[in-house]
């Protein structure tokens, strides 16, 4: 009788896992207790042992590869016993509890098979040798579908391990995806600009010149193959293949990493007057930052000279102008539309609002910014009140369930920055331990990550609290929606010099105003206007900030 052991969840908010490494290989000899692999969960890399003996008869998920929660991970049986009926027909439903330990035992003979859960290929047990399927990868723990925004390999090329393959615009970030498999690329299952849901066919790797048909029309992922597949079991992958080049490999598309489009835009450089010396021609860094653009034509002739005293001059309109044009949503723009849209009719919203006298944050700011390498904005200091006036206001830092009010006792501070294709919130964890100069160094160093695409998915996660700063473009006051799940968000205006009444005098005083959007669900008005008046205290007095 032979036992199908599945993808366990090792944590409490583990939808898949990757296997990390397989301590034991097919032929094995298996006892219970024994460490079979070490899987890569959401949280940590973990053991994962056997409950179970026998004989390792099947590996269901390869080194590098990750599966949802109860898929086919490992079959342990007796030696030479027959499971075709197993890889063929599906994962048995556990009868030990998914929760412990995700095993399954099953008589191969008798006992009917269950429909297959797993998002792999139906025909697993048939994969020709050395043949690997690359799914499309979960880059980010809000992803549920990815874009393909530039294939830098075609159909026929060799891939190395590490290689750059493509890259993928998640929801929030655009991000390089690099094979953990060596051999030939021999499928494309996701073309340029297509959208695909999380764990679809995106491109087979093996040895060249292997026929993977049969491979893509087993294909199972709920997500249909976006490349043209094999209508018939029986024809081969060549002319798949050559569908698939055709449509990839334009000659006017042109390859560069994020970070030379960046500078590229940043400079106005047209990237397709520059040559790259990157793998393919791909353009780098160092394409760009040494491309010294051509000198325009001149012009060969002039306009002839016209009679400017017409009394009346109909607009010129070009032929083919369009007075509108349709642009793509990309993947980052939809999720935060359904983000901020959830944000805003599920939490209902207050705002508060205070005004900052700034002159001894001014001359403070000064004077740090004299030591040699230091460099603290304004922006920084806002952080670093927020950080503390927090701990004395847990309520504002905590965020909201069905079934309780969770408070942080940890200080993780979203700093909104804005970027291409629309917003990102990069987080400053325990900011509350920070100092200023620690907090300035660590802003700048995300924000050019965000600009360049560089953030990691654990950079942009786990804030309890967010600060939007609109003051550099002179807006002086504005709202902001909560960025879920916090309970509040500080808007941060500009610093405006006018006249202010201090001691009874009219002076001329600088002044700043900060609007607390709050969560009326877990913030109360009272609870709000405290936080804001301990951040005031700490901006207007920041030498209290260093106590």
């Amino acid at each position: 009788m032979a036992t199908v052991i599945t993808m366990p969840r090792l944590s409490d908010t583990m939808t898949e896992g990757t296997v990390a490494t397989w301590l034991k290989k097919v032929g094995d000899t298996i006892k219970e207790g024994d460490i079979l692999a070490e899987i890569e969960t959401d949280k940590a890399t973990m053991e994962f042992e056997s409950f179970n003996s026998g004989t390792l008869l099947h590996i269901g998920i390869q080194e590098g590869e990750s599966a949802p929660v109860d898929s086919l991970l490992a079959i342990i049986g007796t030696a030479g016993e027959d499971i075709s009926a197993l890889l063929s027909g599906g994962t048995p439903a556990p009868t030990r509890g998914e929760a412990e330990s995700s095993v399954a035992k099953v008589e191969t003979a008798e006992a009917p098979v269950a429909e297959a859960k797993t998002e792999a290929p139906k025909a697993a047990a048939e994969l020709p040798a050395g043949v690997k399927i690359i799914t499309m990868p979960r880059l980010s723990d809000t992803m549920t579908d990815g874009t393909v925004a530039t294939w830098l390999k075609k159909v026929g090329d060799v891939v190395k391990e590490g290689d750059i393959l493509a890259e993928i615009e998640t929801d929030k970030a655009t991000m390089e995806f690099e094979s953990f498999n060596a051999g030939t690329l021999l499928y494309i299952g996701i073309n340029e600009g297509q959208t695909a849901p999380v764990d679809s066919i995106l491109a087979i790797i093996g040895p060249a010149g292997t026929d993977v048909s049969g491979v893509v029309s087993g294909f199972t992922s709920g997500a249909a193959v976006a490349a043209p597949v094999a209508e018939k079991a029986t024809e081969v992958a060549a002319p798949v293949a050559n569908n698939v080049q055709e449509s990839t490999n334009t000659s006017d598309r042109v390859f560069a990493s994020p970070l030379a489009k960046k500078i590229a835009q940043d400079k106005g450089i047209n990237l397709s007057q520059v040559k790259g010396s990157g793998e393919n021609g791909r353009i780098v860094k160092s394409d760009v930052e040494g491309f010294t653009p051509q000198a325009a034509a001149p012009q060969t002739a002039s306009a002839p000279a016209t009679n400017t005293s017409v009394a009346a001059v109909k607009p010129f309109v070009p032929a083919g102008e369009k007075f509108s044009e349709e642009i793509k949503n990309s993947q980052m723009r939809k999720t935060i539309a359904k983000r901020l849209s959830e944000s805003i009719f599920t939490a209902p919203h207050f705002y508060l609002t205070i005004e900052i006298a700034m002159d001894e944050a001014m001359k403070s700011r000064a004077t740090i910014n004299t030591i040699p390498d230091t460099k603290v904005s304004f922006n920084d200091m806002v952080v670093k009140a927020c950080a503390m006036a927090l701990k004395k206001h847990p309520q504002v830092n905590s965020q909201w369930t069905p079934d309780a009010m969770i408070i942080n006792h940890h200080v993780n501070i979203g700093v909104a920055v804005a970027v291409e294709d629309g917003l990102v919130v990069p987080v400053l964890n325990f900011a509350d331990q920070m100092s200023l100069t620690q907090i300035g160094a660590s802003v700048k160093d995300l924000a050019g990550k965000a600009k360049t695409k560089k953030l990691t998915p654990s950079e942009m996660d786990g804030s309890t609290f967010t600060v939007s700063n609109l003051g550099m473009f002179g807006i002086t006051e504005f709202t902001s929606i909560i960025n879920q799940p916090n309970s509040a968000i500080l808007s941060v205006g500009a610093i405006v010099e006018k006249p202010v009444v201090r001691n009874g005098q009219i002076v001329v005083g600088n002044t700043m105003k900060v609007t607390l959007a709050c969560d009326h669900r877990t913030v109360d008005g009272a609870t709000g206007a405290q936080f804001l008046q301990t951040l005031k205290q700490f901006v207007e007095n920041p030498v209290t900030m260093l106590a």
